[in-house]
């Protein structure tokens, strides 16, 4: 029975890994998002086969203006009570820290933003971080108002469901086929459980711990404001789409509710914008109103006066906002409206380009004004209109991929984003004589002058490569707009010929060939932004003099490490440090410290976070020492243990001694089949080169590895030139093992970076070598031998450790069939040796995972030479 479960336990483990594994595969996260938009697609195609565009554009005009007075009122309820969330959110985590007015203005104006560009659970939170990040608020009390406004939000939506359940008013019972004692059953056992966690949270002093930060929850009192701000953000939402519907629709607002919550579910799923069409499909399903053309134009009206409104007001706001810190004097109060919502420009431009990129495509996809039409025929040719047709088509794609560019800071996409609504401006008149969709171009193009000063950085990526959330929005967003194309010429056939109808009044062919265009553009970006990334090749660049002095002068033997060739230097300017990195086109990466004098060093570091803003690339510093944390948690950067490295005092050094006796052996046996051990000077090493590399091929040959490099040296010419060598030759003269000695200034230690041995020379002989050299660099007067970092050793993987250190932890105790990390701290603990920490300085969150992955990318060429 046992060895039966155990193989039951074994293939759900071995399920769960397969599951997990093909989860994280970056085409199963685009397709299931994808899929679930399509299908919805499908429906909604389904539902509304029987609607005319026509129809539904006269629905649009003929809705009063009393309703849409009523829509805007309650699109603004919403958004009043939904910037509560982060006023008591703040209050609960970083009390007196933000103002109260600030951090409303934030989370409505970050809502906002984050509503119309879609993907909010990215968007949303990147725009809150950034602001309040900026006004002072560190990343654990950041997290805390985050997730405390999340909470709030499902707190509100139980309350709701909670109360509807219980009274189980008329309609509810259609959404959910159950008796009406379940019903309350389960409304009951949620206002329960809402109760309980009032009465927890009412005792005070409640703090929740998650991935290593810690915040403060809201006391009872606070939760509760916090719960009513959900309530009045959702129920204001849910009710602008209610008093759009038309009059009949035969539904109540119980049941009405309930599918909309059911619409927004489904929504998020799908990654698309706002869930656009996903919602819609759910909505017209879910209250039955197929075929209805008025339902069609009530939820376009709701996207229109819910999605655009607010983010046109926020934009409007935020670029007043921006124009008024160009007069020399400015109150107090609009300098702290200006730093809440400074950071979240970026994310504005981003949603004004893409906004006007639909606002083309969409255009693109409808039919033209018959009369503009003829206004155009007795100016321009019919080729130059199909043309410009097709160009407006690709400029609304190029900007909604641009849009990432600016999302990111980038000089380059707004440049481009500027041109391309020039051009976008232009097609608008020449395809079809749309002056309102011209001019919202010019709209655009004048937004984005006001917000030039945010976009400073210069990075060599392209601004056209997405990320994975970017691409499956963007994929999403398109699938919506080629089905409101089809929408909107349902009632042509469909016929090869299409393709190639050229006239004035061929719309459902400009459509075609336009997705046609856009497809491809969207293909050739997909496959560039998911295989395109180039590694880096090694590149050897000229030592400056000044880096070879200091290297020397260095009492810290890992500075030498500098002189590999494949890396690029920040020298201050009156040439006492610098600090030698690598560019891996995501990331600029130290090794190591500053090499020189402390306070330059500090500037150093300053800089190289500088200029990897301005490139909008991450920074970090790997394998860094406590010598200059204060200035690294002053740049932000999270301090990360990656292990120990081990120092062994020469002063009295011996190999005397029950631990170091297998190098006691192994030097004496050496000695006694005629081994001989030889320190050859740099100025000598010429003529011994080609035989050290014999011995290197022969050594990387049998262990079927490539060259290392940033941290680790490799076999070139140059790089071995600056250092003397020990070797150990046999009784024939012949060398079998060698290393190169990095020797500290003044004498203050002594190290190795490359040690290889002939494959088939005796097993002692680098046991030997070691031997050899600590006792040379003990009669030299050395005091330290560095035998270098130990990885992930000494992390402690406790349950309060932060999830960091747990993840270390782990790998440090189960991954050694794939490194010996134990197996290495082992042979270095042999010799007593002194451990000291080991740190990466890096941003927070996800970043630190993907700096190690550059990191291996430098040292092993990706994952193929690290398993190599």
């Amino acid at each position: 029975m046992a060895e039966e479960s155990g193989k039951q336990n074994a293939t759900v483990a071995l399920w769960i890994e397969r599951v997990t594994g093909l989860l994280e595969k970056p085409w199963v996260r685009i397709v299931i998002p994808v899929l679930v938009t399509g299908i919805a697609l499908a429906v909604l195609h389904d539902l509304s086969a029987h609607v005319k565009w026509s129809d539904v554009t006269a629905d649009i005009r003929a809705k009063p203006w009393t309703v849409m007075a009523f829509a805007v009122f309650w699109t603004a309820f919403s958004f009043f009570s939904l910037s509560f969330y982060d006023v008591f959110a703040v209050r609960s985590v970083a009390k007196g820290t933000v103002p109260a007015p600030v951090a409303g203005l934030a989370g409505a104006s970050g809502y906002a933003v984050s509503n119309c560009l879609g993907f909010s659970y990215i968007t949303g939170t990147a725009i809150r971080y950034r602001i309040y990040a900026s006004l002072g608020l560190d990343l654990g009390r950041v997290a805390g108002v985050i997730a405390t406004s999340w909470v709030a939000f499902w707190m509100g939506l139980t309350l709701i469901m909670g109360i509807l359940l219980t009274l189980h008013p008329d309609g509810i019972s259609k959404v959910l086929p159950i008796s009406e004692t379940a019903e309350t059953v389960i409304g009951l056992a949620l206002l329960a459980a809402l109760l309980c966690l009032f009465v927890w949270l009412s005792k005070g002093g409640r703090r929740l711990g998650v991935a290593g930060f810690g915040f403060n929850l809201p006391g009872g009192k606070l939760a509760g404001m916090l719960t009513i701000a959900a309530v009045g953000d959702v129920f204001g939402a849910s009710m602008v789409l209610y008093v759009l519907m038309p009059d009949d629709l035969g539904v109540g607002f119980p049941y009405f509710f309930a599918i909309y919550v059911a619409a927004i579910a489904v929504g998020i799923v799908s990654h698309a914008p706002g869930g656009i069409g996903v919602f819609e499909a759910t909505l017209i399903a879910g209250l039955g109103a197929s075929g209805r053309s008025d339902v069609v134009a009530a939820l376009l009206l709701y996207r229109l006066v819910y999605t655009f409104l607010p983010f046109a007001v926020a934009t409007l706001g935020i670029a007043l906002a921006s124009a008024l810190t160009h007069r020399q004097r400015i109150g107090g109060a609009a300098t702290w409206v200006y730093r809440a919502i400074r950071p979240i420009v970026p994310m504005v431009a981003a949603g004004v380009a893409a906004v006007a990129g639909v606002i083309l495509l969409v255009s693109g996809a409808l039919p033209a004004d018959s009369q503009k039409l003829g206004v155009l025929r007795d100016v321009l040719p019919l080729s130059f209109v199909e043309a410009s047709h097709l160009a407006g088509s690709a400029i609304g794609v190029l900007l909604l991929l641009v849009s990432r560019g600016l999302f990111r800071k980038l000089y380059r996409a707004w440049v481009v984003a500027m041109l391309l609504m020039v051009a976008g401006f232009c097609a608008s008149l020449t395809k079809g004589l749309d002056t309102h969709e011209a001019i919202s171009m010019l709209v655009t193009i004048g937004l984005l002058a006001m917000f030039r000063d945010a976009f400073y950085r210069v990075s060599g990526a392209s601004i056209f490569r997405l990320n994975i959330p970017w691409l499956v929005s963007v994929v999403a967003l398109l699938a919506v707009i080629f089905w409101i194309g089809l929408f909107a010429y349902s009632h042509v056939q469909y016929q090869n010929a299409l393709w190639w109808d050229f006239a004035w009044n061929a719309d459902a062919s400009r459509f075609l060939r336009s997705s046609l265009v856009v497809a491809v553009i969207l293909g050739v970006v997909a496959v560039n932004s998911l295989f395109g990334r180039e590694i880096p090749a090694p590149k050897r660049t000229e030592i400056p003099p000044v880096v070879e002095r200091l290297v020397m002068e260095s009492e810290d033997t890992e500075a030498q490490i500098s002189l590999t060739g494949d890396k690029q230097f920040l020298i201050s300017d009156d040439d006492s440090a610098f600090l030698a990195y690598a560019d891996t086109g995501n990331a600029l990466i130290t090794k190591g410290e500053p090499v020189g004098d402390e306070k330059a060093g500090q500037q150093l570091i300053w800089q190289l976070r500088e200029m990897a803003d301005r490139e909008g690339k991450l920074c970090a510093f790997y394998s860094v020492s406590t010598k200059y944390l204060p200035t690294f948690l002053d740049l932000g950067l999270s301090i990360l243990k990656i292990g120990e490295v081990a120092r062994v005092p020469l002063t009295d050094f011996s190999l005397d001694g029950k631990s170091r006796k297998r190098f006691r052996q192994a030097k004496n046996r050496a000695e006694r089949e005629g081994y001989t051990f030889e320190i050859i000077p740099k100025e000598e090493l010429a003529p011994v080169l080609p035989e050290l590399r014999a011995i290197s091929d022969h050594w990387l040959a049998k262990k079927a590895g490539e060259e290392k490099g940033f941290a680790l040296g490799g076999f070139d010419d140059a790089y071995l030139s600056y250092f003397d060598h020990a070797v150990l030759r046999d009784e024939t003269g012949k060398i079998m093992a060698f290393a190169n000695l990095f020797q500290g200034g003044n004498k203050s230690e002594l190290s190795l970076d490359l040690m290889r041995y002939e494959p088939d020379s005796p097993s002692f002989v680098m046991d030997a070598l070691f031997a050899e050299m600590m006792t040379w660099g003990a009669e030299q007067g050395f005091h330290w031998f560095s035998l270098g970092a130990a990885p992930f050793s000494g992390i402690e993987n406790r349950q309060l450790a932060s999830l960091w250190n747990r993840i270390g932890g782990f790998v440090y105790e189960h991954g050694e069939q794939f490194y010996h990390f134990e197996g290495l701290r082992s042979f270095k603990q042999k010799f007593d040796p002194e451990w000291s920490p080991n740190y990466l300085a890096s941003p927070g969150g996800l970043a630190a995972p993907r700096i190690l992955y550059e990191v291996n990318i430098l040292i092993s060429g990706g994952l193929r030479g690290l398993t190599k």
